[in-house]
């Protein structure tokens, strides 16, 4: 039996009588398009947003919150920061580098259309095990499509994560997050009002790249077929128009020559058309006729859900057209008057909408009449069956134990580690000298600074975290512990942490185990965000991670931003220690190795009862390793370091690894658990003076145990473990 035309473009036949009602009649194929990319998963956020609403998102420092392009921070002084996080991961998996360039790519257009010069982007990368050809080959595409973009249109990738495990082989994870620098007065949001405002769509032209991307490739799992047959929904990059574009956007808006500015990302014409009319809550006529093309005979449904990348969707009064446009014709950049901001109309006798209509030419045949809230804002909403899988609690009862260090576990403890540097040696950092703390730290420090916007006398501190492995035992701690995490690897910056993005990566959400993990997992991030005075400022849902019926686990990673000084030299991040420094473990004693990698990669051991946090205890750390950071020339601080992944040992082998010196660890001071389980809120500090440290230390709240001391050229633990650096 042949589907209908509203199966085939993802929607249910509930959902097609849901437009009905709104229209009171069948919808027409372009009609039914637009609903389509606008309905879906990765754009209306229908499975979701009911749970979205639990988190915290205001702040003391919050100006723009959920709902707008971009989160924006007041970071005082008249300056404002913008952050936002996005996902592309079927793409990528798709078409690696064009995937990861274009997710890119679309992350900038988020920050300069609130106004703020991009300055800064960070990425999490969960990939395939590099044994395997195929995740080799992805990898590879997506360091070099990240690198190659940001690179190409001039800003720096200043942090991230890379991880490679067998869960993600055929459904790659690739998380971006992207920080711009502002005049708060140079802030604009994407809203359409005005009647009788020229509706101008500045850059590239319009193809076919990219058509049901949101739906087609963003909404579903990937199952036995061919990935060839997705490949056209992948969008294709350009950097070089993106950077004319930011320009051109960027001068228009010191100009003050906008009402209102919308990027073309997800769903495209349909998107941005309807989004800003529906928030100005005006209507708007849009003539097809007028949209420039790269390619011929392009049908109309294929013009409004085109997701061909470098567009954006600028709203201009009568009086400065022609000053936009010059402008434009200045950065040769592509501008065309596509239509017009209308007033609200009745819509079927009834009250005044803001209607979105499609005109195949000014004055000519109407293709398309839908309200442009309809679109945007009244997707359906499912509260989907959420269902705690039957393993879970008895799962929780299976704490992994390791008593001893057998000759098994010393060959994975001392096998090669990943370097991190393979990757962001591929990135410039320093475009913009604004970089004080570069990447292979636990966090970026910037200097909060940027051309055509100016520079303060302060920083930020900004890191991208995520642990599937603790989500997997337990969601919603899991999900606390990496803001934690987070938090933490910006205090060893000398920041504290005053908001975050968030991207949740998901299964399939009619699977009810993964609607329970979803569910859980807000609730986790809320709890950690509320204790710690973190605002969560924007996100983004990315849902369908699933290879042939598979679900990935729960992963949210995070991008933590923070507030700091700019610190005086030496500082401890770009320190190392030194022959004869001490090792300090400061913070909770850790008692389990629940979640930890030693526990599930190498045991299979995937439960125990998670680690819980006392968060004035989290609190009280988290100011104190601001107070060490900053102070780090008085207390003779070299080094500073969260422990997360790999736990203490890992961190110590970092350590030493940067170091070039090894580390003799006091066994009768740190027990196997306390060695390699992964409790987040605990540090690692090397200082040269024990003395003054433990004097400094002494009447604190926070707990603190020497348990190294740095010698020869491997790291030994007692007489069980030695790995040669």
């Amino acid at each position: 039996m042949s589907q209908s035309l509203h199966e085939a473009l993802g929607l249910t036949d509930d959902e097609f009588e849901m437009i009905q009602e709104v229209l009171q009649r069948p919808p027409n194929p372009l009609e039914l398009a637009m609903y389509s990319v606008m309905w879906s998963e990765h754009c209306s956020y229908k499975s979701s947003r009911i749970h979205l609403r639990r988190l915290p998102t205001e702040g003391e420092s919050v100006i723009m919150g959920p709902g707008e392009n971009a989160g924006v921070l007041d970071l005082g002084d008249n300056f404002a920061l913008a952050i936002r996080m996005e996902s592309h991961n079927h793409p990528s998996a798709i078409e690696p580098y064009q995937g990861a360039a274009t997710g890119v790519g679309g992350i900038l257009r988020d920050i300069f259309t609130v106004g703020a010069r991009p300055i800064a982007l960070l990425d999490s990368l969960w990939m395939g095990p590099q044994d395997d050809p195929k995740s080799r080959w992805i990898f590879k595409g997506v360091v070099s499509g990240i690198s190659g973009y940001g690179n190409a249109v001039g800003v720096p990738t200043v942090g991230g994560e890379t991880h490679f495990e067998e869960k993600f082989a055929y459904n790659p994870l690739v998380n971006v997050a992207a920080i711009g620098i502002a005049i708060k007065e140079h802030l604009i949001r994407a809203a359409a009002t005005g009647a009788g405002n020229k509706v101008v769509l500045l850059g590239a032209p319009t193809g076919r790249d990219g058509i049901g991307g949101v739906s087609v490739l963003a909404s579903a799992g990937f199952d036995n077929t061919s990935d060839s047959s997705k490949r056209p929904s992948v969008q294709v990059g350009d950097p070089f128009e993106e950077k004319k574009l930011i320009e051109l956007c960027l001068d228009l808006l010191r100009s003050d020559l906008l009402v209102g500015i919308q990027d073309l990302g997800g769903a495209g014409l349909s998107c941005a058309t309807s989004e800003t009319a529906a928030k100005g809550r005006s209507s708007m006529d849009v003539y097809l006729d007028k949209v420039p093309r790269r390619e011929e005979n392009m049908e109309p449904f294929e013009v409004m859900i085109s997701e061909s990348q470098e567009r954006m969707l600028a709203i201009v009064t009568p009086d400065n057209l022609e000053k936009v446009l010059s402008l434009a014709k200045h950065w040769e950049v592509e501008a065309a008057v596509i239509g017009e901001v209308k007033e609200p109309t009745s819509w079927l006798g009834g009250a005044a909408r803001g209607i979105l209509r499609v005109y195949d030419r000014e004055g000519g045949e109407l293709l398309g009449e839908v309200p442009a809230s309809s679109l945007a804002d009244e997707a359906p909403l499912y509260d989907r069956e959420k269902v705690e899988p039957s393993w879970w609690k008895s799962q929780l009862q299976k704490e992994p134990l390791l008593s001893a260090l057998s000759d098994q576990v010393k060959k994975y403890l001392s096998q090669k580690e990943f370097d991190p540097s393979v990757v962001y040696r591929q990135y410039d950092h320093q475009l913009f000298l604004n970089t004080i703390v570069p990447p292979g730290s636990d966090a970026a420090l910037l200097q909060v600074s940027a051309p055509g916007v100016g520079r303060a006398q302060s920083a930020f501190g900004v890191s991208v975290d995520g642990n599937p492995r603790w989500c997997s035992v337990h969601p919603y701690r899991g999900a606390a512990a990496t803001v934690v995490e987070s938090a933490m690897n910006i205090a060893c910056v000398g920041a504290k942490a005053i908001a975050l993005v968030d991207c949740l990566n998901f299964g399939n959400p009619t699977h009810p185990h993964v609607m329970w993990q979803l569910s859980e997992t807000v609730d986790g991030l809320a709890e950690a965000c509320k204790a710690l005075d973190i605002a969560v400022v924007g996100g983004n849902v990315s849902l369908y991670n699933e290879a042939n019926g598979t679900d990935i686990d729960p992963t949210p990673t995070i991008t933590t931003v923070g507030t700091a000084q700019i610190p005086e030299l030496p500082y401890p991040s770009l320190s190392r220690a030194q022959v004869g420094s001490y090792l300090y473990l400061l913070g909770s004693a850790c008692y389990t190795l629940s979640g930890s990698e030693v526990a599930v990669e190498h045991l299979k051991e995937v439960g125990g009862s998670l680690f819980d946090f006392n968060y004035d205890a989290v609190r009280a750390l988290l100011g104190l390793t601001i107070e060490l950071f900053d102070h780090a020339a008085t207390l003779q601080v070299q080094v500073l370091h969260n422990i997360s992944s790999g736990g203490v040992l890992r961190a110590t082998r970092e350590i030493c690894s940067s170091s070039m010196v090894g580390c003799k660890l006091n066994e009768s001071r740190l027990t196997l658990t306390e060695l390699l389980g992964e409790t987040p809120d605990r540090i690692l500090v090397v200082t040269s003076s024990p003395e003054i440290f433990e004097q400094f230390l002494t009447g604190q709240s926070v707990p603190f145990a020497l348990i190294g001391e740095f010698q020869g050229d491997s790291v030994d633990y007692g007489d069980e473990l030695s790995i040669h650096l």
